[in-house]
């Protein structure tokens, strides 16, 4: 299973355990079984502190727990966790046994001073091909050592269908807690702790407002935040990063190859980067943080406020935007209706679980195309649907997919909705917009990939001048409309939304809103 550099790598890391842990497999006849015990064994061969029994009594087979020895820790794959999910199980041994976790210390005590009446049982869908999915098991992962009374499982649909049909899993990854949907989609510790330590928000507001004010505030966390961030402190002036979840969208985005210096790439671990250079200033970070409003400074060199859904404030000089774009909406009767039950966003994540069925693309630009180029080696059939008359993506792209024999290509289509039998996604209905005839398509699922909204909801009816398309309007030094705030990257009306572009304009504007701290200041 682990090639003789990846053994090198583990034996490495395996020689920080502190306790001795053990692997406790619970197995059956299937050859996934038998890939299981071999994964198995090659790490117990590769250090004296860990074990293997097999003994395990789970009715999930195959699966394994991983616990301290002598204790009967929370932490189990019902997977063979290679591909994105290895990183995880890594961390997930190191933790057991007893190597620190690399969070915030005030997370780990907040997860250890949870006590709930009866255990926490959260289970993790997920597929190995998902980078959104890593996140979550390792999240829970970390809370189920940390905490007697949590536990959870990762499961790899692809072993478990009959569970998957039973259960409706259309989309990863989807967590239940105690047998019931807890959430879905990509989520770290603290995300968890909100949902499930109510009284959290009130002392993350408390805190946060007793903030003195900053000279810059950030609001984002992608590449443009981060780059106003960094090259705000480098100018030795008190700087903010206030960020929903810090890497934004290039959380969501699996291959990088356009950045420059950067060859190659993963969205997550471009994510990762960013916010270890911030943490390499003097920023004061607050993740995990919806802005809801904000209101500029009521007169010259006073201080803008920055309101968030926890109900704190944050006071600042000045502030940049930097709130990016997420993925747009088709908007027809039924996405919202069978979101995460056949209607996906990503087809690196979900596609998997789409194996031997049919699906359909919705868009034509660069990324609907690359999904259709993807999920037809993975799924039966495919058909891609294009407004406009004829495909926007590169011709490279385009050929590679015509190229293709499970692949059916409409354009001048205008999808008019998503049908389902109340539990899932069955079908899709188009128009062709030259003839005006209506056609049904029998699916299982629907991608959709048509583009950005900005995020900007949180400014209507504020001081700051949005366009038509809702982009926040600037000039060519990041100004806004309203004085002191500057705004930068996807979620401005500059033109390509791409990092290298989000990243410039990001530094653009710690240099403009450092440039108008100066002069404000500065004596008559």
């Amino acid at each position: 299973m682990l090639d003789a550099n990846l053994q090198a790598q583990l034996k490495a890391y395996l020689e920080r355990l502190q306790h001795p842990i053990e692997l406790i497999a619970s197995l059956d006849e299937r050859p996934e079984s038998g890939e299981m015990r071999e994964l198995l064994e090659e790490i117990t061969a590769l250090s004296d502190k860990i074990s293997l029994r097999l003994d395990g009594q789970d009715t999930r087979r195959p699966s394994f727990q991983i616990t301290r020895a002598g204790e009967d820790m929370g932490v189990r794959f019902a997977a063979i966790p290679m591909g994105h999910e290895f990183t995880s199980l890594v961390l997930a041994l190191l933790q057991a046994g007893g190597h620190p976790p690399k969070i915030e210390a005030e997370l780990i005590e907040q997860i250890r001073a949870l006590k709930p009446e009866t255990e926490l049982v959260f289970e993790t869908w997920m597929s190995l091909t998902c980078h959104n999915c890593p996140d979550v098991v390792q999240a829970l992962n970390l809370m189920a050592v940390l905490n007697p009374r949590i536990r959870h499982v990762a499961i790899d649909g692809s072993l478990f269908q009959k569970e998957v049909e039973e259960r409706q899993i259309m989309a990863v990854p989807l967590v239940f807690l105690n047998g019931e949907k807890f959430a879905s989609g990509r989520m770290e510790v603290g995300e968890i702790l909100a949902k499930i330590d109510t009284g959290a928000a009130a002392r993350d507001a408390a805190k946060l407002s007793e903030k003195a004010p900053f000279d810059v505030l950030i609001v984002g966390g992608g590449p443009a935040g981060a780059a106003a961030a960094i090259y705000a402190a480098r100018k030795g002036i008190r700087t903010g990063l206030v960020a929903e979840r810090f890497g934004g969208q290039t959380l969501d985005t699996l291959g990088i190859e356009n950045y420059i210096s950067v060859p190659h790439t993963e969205g997550p671990k471009f994510a990762a980067a960013l916010e270890q250079h911030v943490r390499e200033y003097d920023v004061d970070v607050m993740n995990l943080q919806r802005v809801e409003s904000v209101e500029p400074a009521q007169e010259k060199g006073g201080l803008a406020t920055v309101r968030l859904s926890n109900g704190a404030e944050l006071k600042s000089r000045t502030v940049i935007l930097a709130t990016g774009a997420r993925w747009r909406n088709v908007n027809v009767p039924g996405e919202e209706q069978y979101k995460t039950k056949g209607v996906a966003y990503c087809p690196h994540c979900d596609g998997p679980l789409f194996k031997g069925k049919k699906v359909a693309v919705i868009g034509g630009g660069n990324s609907g195309v690359e999904a259709a180029i993807d999920l037809a080696g993975v799924v039966e059939h495919v058909t891609l649907i294009e407004f406009a008359d004829q495909l926007k993506a590169d011709a490279v792209l385009v050929n590679k997919l015509k190229s293709l024999p499970n692949v059916a290509i409409h354009t001048n289509a205008q999808t008019t909705e998503i049908t389902g039998d109340g539990q899932k996604v069955n079908g899709l209905t188009f128009k062709d917009r030259v003839s005006g005839a209506e056609h049904h398509l029998e699916l299982a699922g629907v991608f959709v990939q048509i583009g950005l909204v900005p995020n900007t909801e949180f400014l209507k009816g504020s001081a700051v001048e949005l366009s038509r398309y809702g982009e926040i309007i600037i000039d060519a030094k990041c100004h806004t409309s309203a004085e002191g705030i500057f705004a930068a990257g996807d979620v401005t009306t500059v033109p390509y939304k791409q990092i290298v572009i989000a990243a410039g304009e990001g530094s653009k504007a710690a240099l403009s809103a450092f440039d108008h701290l100066i002069r404000t200041s500065a004596p008559a």
